[in-house]
């Protein structure tokens, strides 16, 4: 019951504005056996149940794409606001009045879209001095450049755990995030959630990043590598802000697997780039967070539930302490009761 209580009464990363920029633009994410679709009705955003509700068959079936809300099974279409239904006056016996999408609640920071079924707290108060990072943050990104969906083989949990965790980092992700040579972090923390900074020490990588930088039009100045955990299911990272993974651990209704998503975010080019001048570096930005995210799946997959304990901050080290700050957090919840 925990999961359901964390996915109904917390706010929860969604997308960037940019990722849904036509009418007609959607994208759908599972958690807990259902389905969430964010998509763009005639220029609004909005977020609904994967669900018609004449008899519950799935709008989309795509994971994103550009389409009408419309049911494939008996033509019932959401468009502009409306619940557009054929042959009307076929219903006469029915209470049509009280029939309505299944919409969730949503707001922005900046340009990123939270959602949530029943929030039990404003988003300011979720994100704290989170807020207007994100919001600048989000004013830098320009589109998406790669959308990678899979399922993870291990408990949600554990999959946060191991985007918490610095210490695996040169033995799982040698040739990969362990090629930036990363210092021990700063963490700083915000409610439930937190932030580690590091800096590359590999003078040779922080030199071509640097030069980089320069070809790109940011505001939110971030230096080296940084990673955001926004509880409960959320993570944003980035190198140098010169681009942003956005990765949801979305709980399964199946034990021992995860709702994997992870998209590449663009951040603007600096004024006169031709937009295609970067491609080949989205490109393999996006190769390479995807061999990332292989190796977390791996390592992941290794830990069974059983061998899982998130009461326990005995065994944990000092490098460990945002894993602590994710326990406790867990446990503050579980202990609130209706779980």
């Amino acid at each position: 019951m925990m999961n359901k209580k964390l996915r109904d009464h917390y706010w929860h990363l969604l997308c960037h504005r940019s990722e849904l920029p036509q009418p007609g633009d959607f994208l759908r994410l599972q958690w807990l056996g259902q389905d969430v679709v964010a998509a763009n009705d005639a220029g609004e955003i909005i977020v609904f149940d994967n669900l018609c509700p004449h008899r519950g068959a799935r709008f989309f079936d795509a994971e994103y794409g550009n389409a009408p809300i419309s049911c494939a099974y008996h033509g019932w279409t959401f468009q502009a606001g409306t619940l557009l239904i054929p042959s009307r006056e076929k219903y006469q016996a029915c209470e049509l009045s009280k029939v309505s999408m299944g919409m969730l609640k949503t707001e922005w920071c900046g340009d990123f879209l939270f959602a949530s079924v029943k929030p039990a707290q404003t988003l300011d108060m979720q994100l704290g001095d989170l807020s207007q990072q994100l919001a600048s943050i989000s004013m830098d990104i320009n589109g998406r450049a790669d959308w990678n969906a899979y399922t993870y083989e291990c408990d949600w949990k554990i999959a946060i755990e191991n985007g918490l965790d610095s210490l695996h980092t040169p033995y799982v992700h040698t040739e990969t995030l362990g090629r930036l040579s990363l210092s021990d972090p700063e963490n700083a923390y915000t409610a439930d959630n937190s932030t580690a900074s590091f800096q590359i020490t590999d003078a040779s990588v922080a030199k071509k990043l640097k030069s980089a930088a320069r070809l790109f039009s940011r505001t939110e100045p971030i230096e080296g590598y940084i990673s955001i955990y926004l509880f409960p299911f959320t993570m944003l990272t980035s190198t140098c802000g010169l681009s942003y993974s956005l990765q949801n651990f979305f709980p399964s209704a199946q034990e021992q697997k995860t709702h994997f998503y992870s998209r590449l975010l663009k951040t603007s080019l600096r004024t006169g780039m031709p937009a295609a001048s970067m491609d080949h570096f989205f490109l393999s930005t996006a190769e390479v967070n995807r061999q990332v995210f292989r190796e977390d799946h791996d390592i992941c997959s290794r830990i069974p539930i059983q061998s899982y304990d998130w009461n326990d901050v005995s065994r944990l080290s000092v490098d460990e302490e945002k894993i602590i700050h994710f326990r406790k957090s867990l446990q503050r919840v579980a202990s609130a009761g209706d779980v």
